[in-house]
């Protein structure tokens, strides 16, 4: 068992005081960091990587830092909330700006970094905002060697560490060791792990005695020791002047614990193997090996346990891009621990979904949408109306607020959203929907296409770079299991295409499905859908949707089962329109009382009539909104009512 005593009945498990930043990550691995054409943004900075990875394996965290009064800032903000940490200490400086890392992939051994870290908002953490009765609700407080680099931060920890040590709070250095951030070596040597430095290893033994645990690698001991090249040495200057616990991290041969007299021999303090995988980048590596031990100790976990989390988490982050984004969930380290995982860590595509599906993410467990997606409809209706379509892209902005009408008056905050296309009809509505805090879906398929072909593009993936990752890729497929076989295979290998290109992008994925009415006899719709269902399913595409045509209870009891085998992580299935009539969709809710069955998804419905009117000019903008209005709101109401139904049988 630890020897550490955590105390218990505070709001916060772990505070994180130190270095957060915004991490752009080459996207181009193999290449220099000159030679980069794109970059990924993440959360990073080591305290903030801890602060993340601590709260999405369901500890509560928080973040005492500072971040600028801008974008970026905003960003690091909106991450770590959405994760389940607590903000209210991040500090917001009005004249700094938030702190950046710019880092490539050259090869397994070459990770150039760049810290953008002039005069940032993280070093210049005001030690007077930091509260004594905010401290005191916490069970441990980790604070960065960074943080100890420089007299305004070295301020602001001596503070927390004394407010911490007051309330019996448990205090954790991590040693975090960086050169370049201590002035050692230039600026663009920020890979550079290890520059012996006497001023250095005073600084830091100056402050070792008020940690209750000490953890960083076999060159951090040696800073922190001051006698490079010997480990032990180095480990017995540190248990000179502290008494804490010390965690050697030693990569893929794990981590030594260190409770007491230090051995003559590494080897001779009590080891936890490490796990062997294949090594993608190693940055935050160090970071996730302390979310999963701390994780474990809070959670009262002996060492054995929390050094085999800490290391597992450790190894899921080296194989993949990014620090903080890469941390396991705990349902991935189940799966982890359980016996059925790939030894090629990147080609387990279970680990990848559960990554992908058990993390944090937007709640949408009952969805209104108004689908105006459609293109050729649109172009028909002008047509029609003798108009030309160059006014469709107004009327799809009027189709918006329509949808802002309802949710106001409906209260559908948090339960609305569109389905628009991205073309030129309409783009600047998809513009004015995306970042409410709606669901937003986008079509990808060619209108009518069979085999099914991607609209605007040859290359699917390619176009997925530039979309908002909110925006949920919509693809309508007219398949039916039975097709030909050159027909249906070829469908399925486009709809493959989409799926390995939404897993890539981070959009989720709405998979629409249509049999073709001339194969699908009356009565046997609900077998067709679910059987082309599992045939998808069969194929390892497991979209966060489904969006099928109202079936019968048993045929939503169906989809269910096969949901709950197959991907019980999916959000569920949304009801399609097919253009009925207003009434009939309203009725057909009532078959849908599976909780599965999330919402609607409807269009035509709902403007065509509207829609032919406001072109000829029978139809103001106002009246327009209004009806339209209406009959969204006939819809809405009538899910109500069959939600109310679900509730009251529950």
């Amino acid at each position: 068992m630890s020897t550490l005593n955590f105390p218990n009945g505070r709001r916060i498990d772990l505070a994180c005081l130190g270095r957060v930043a915004v991490d752009l990550y080459a996207q181009q691995f193999g290449s220099r960091l000159e030679d980069a054409r794109s970059m990924a943004m993440y959360l990073g900075g080591s305290s903030g990587n801890l602060a993340f990875g601590v709260a999405r394996l369901g500890l509560r965290s928080a973040m005492i830092s500072r971040v600028g009064n801008e974008q970026m800032g905003n960003f690091l903000r909106e991450t770590l909330s959405r994760e389940g940490c607590d903000v209210s200490q991040l500090q917001v400086d009005p004249e700094r700006l938030t702190a950046l890392v710019l880092l490539g992939l050259k090869d397994r051994d070459t990770f150039p970094l760049l810290f953008m870290r002039e005069n940032c908002a993280d070093m210049a953490i005001d030690a007077d905002q930091i509260r004594e009765d905010f401290i005191s609700q916490c069970r441990a407080l980790a604070i960065t060697g960074t943080h100890l680099s420089t007299p305004a931060t070295r301020r602001a920890a001596t503070r927390a560490l004394s407010l911490a040590r007051r309330h019996g709070v448990m205090r954790v250095l991590d040693i975090d060791f960086r050169p370049v951030l201590w002035g050692l070596t230039t600026r663009g040597a920020g890979e550079n792990r290890f520059v012996p430095d006497a001023n250095v290893t005073l600084q830091l033994q100056q402050v070792l005695g008020d940690f209750d645990l000490l953890v960083g690698t076999e060159e951090e001991f040696f800073i922190a020791g001051g006698v490079p090249d010997d480990l032990i040495a180095s480990l017995k200057a540190v248990r000179d002047v502290s008494a804490a616990t010390l965690v050697v991290k030693r990569g893929a041969l794990g981590c030594c614990v260190i409770e007491g007299r230090i051995p003559d021999r590494i080897e001779d303090a009590p080891t936890y193997r490490g796990e062997r995988v294949e090594v993608l980048n190693v940055l935050g590596a160090g970071d996730a090996f302390l979310s999963g031990l701390m994780t474990g100790l809070l959670q009262g976990k002996d060492w054995a346990d929390a050094t085999r989390m800490a290391n597992a988490c450790g190894a899921i982050v080296v194989s993949r891009h990014a620090c903080s984004a890469a941390m396991p969930t705990p349902a991935e380290l189940e799966h982890w621990f359980g016996g059925s995982r790939n030894p090629k860590v990147d080609a387990d595509q279970q680990l990848a979904h559960l990554h992908r599906v058990t993390a944090a993410r937007p709640s949408w467990d009952e969805l209104c949408v108004m689908a105006f997606d459609h293109r050729s409809q649109f172009y028909d209706i002008a047509r029609e109306a003798g108009v030309d379509d160059s006014r469709v892209p107004e009327l799809k902005k009027l189709l918006v607020k329509a949808a802002e009408q309802v949710e106001r008056s409906r209260q559908l905050q948090g339960h609305t959203g569109v389905l628009i296309d991205g073309g030129d009809y309409g783009r600047d509505a998809l513009a004015s929907a995306t970042g409410r805090g709606w669901w937003v879906g986008r079509p990808v398929e060619l209108p009518g296409s069979r085999p099914l072909r991607f609209d605007g593009t040859l290359s699917v993936g390619s176009a997925l770079i530039h979309w908002p990752t909110e925006q949920v890729v919509k693809c309508l497929v007219h398949y039916h299991p039975d097709d030909a076989v050159d027909l249906r295979l070829e469908q399925e290998q486009k709809v493959l295409e989409l799926w390995e290109a939404t897993r890539e992008s981070g959009n989720e994925l709405l998979l629409e499905i249509i049999p073709p009415k001339a194969m699908t006899p009356a009565g046997t719709e609900d077998e067709a859908v679910l059987r082309a269902v599992k045939r998808f399913y069969n194929l390892g595409v497991k979209p966060e949707w489904w969006k099928l045509a109202p079936m019968s209870a048993a045929g939503w009891s169906a989809l269910e089962a096969l949901m709950a085998e197959r991907d019980a992580h999916c959000r569920g299935a949304v009801i399609l329109g097919l253009n009925q009539p207003l009434q009939y969709l309203a009725d057909s809710f009532a078959q849908a009382t599976n909780p599965m069955v999330k919402g609607f998804m409807v269009g035509r419905t709902l403007w065509v009539d509207a829609s032919l009117k406001w072109f000829r000019g029978e139809l103001d903008d106002t009246a327009f909104i209004n009806e339209v209005a209406h009959n969204f709101a006939t819809l809405v109401d009538a899910w109500k009512r069959r939600r109310d139904t679900v509730q009251a049988a529950a």
